[in-house]
């Protein structure tokens, strides 16, 4: 029995960024709660050469987006990847899911065979599931471990529950 690129690709990309979502109103709650600067968690990093939590948010989006485009050989929105807030971080993902909400199982159907080169300056070359299952869902799940990796490291009370949705 095989899955559909469809059921690998938007089902699980709307679930992460609901995840998102839950961390960002989670997050917020504890930074009105504890008197922290919203924006001190927004720039939160787990590692000095790591990106902040917009980041992770900016990164579990591109992810989202340019994997469809890729498999559809269409073209994502651009986003300018200059989110400060809470409220331009859900803008973000809103916009993300808005996006993703356009593809139909039949818009993905026949993508896997489709050659798809990896982003960066590698020449990767891979089949559209292989892309899809070794590489597009790993990335995106990293900026979505990452997220709650960041906000749990600052007190926010995140667990595997919300991750899992």
């Amino acid at each position: 029995m095989s899955i559909s690129i469809y059921r690998l690709t938007v089902p699980m990309f709307q679930r992460g960024l609901a995840s998102l979502k839950t961390y960002l109103d989670k997050a917020e709650a504890f930074a009105r709660e504890k008197k922290v600067d919203p924006a001190i968690l927004v720039a939160a990093r787990l590692a000095p050469d790591m990106l902040p939590l917009s980041g992770q948010y900016q990164r579990a989006s591109d992810s989202a987006k340019f994997t469809l485009a890729r498999l559809t050989g269409t073209d994502a929105p651009k986003f300018e990847d200059n989110e400060k807030t809470f409220d331009e971080l859900r803008e973000r993902l809103a916009k993300t899911e808005a996006y993703i909400a356009t593809f139909s199982a039949l818009a993905l159907e026949g993508v896997e065979g489709r050659q798809i080169t990896l982003p960066g300056n590698s020449g990767i070359v891979l089949p559209g599931d292989e892309y899809v299952t070794t590489f597009a869902l790993p990335n995106f799940y990293f900026h979505v471990a990452t997220a709650h990796a960041i906000l749990r490291n600052q007190g926010v009370p995140v667990g595997k529950r919300d991750y899992l949705g």
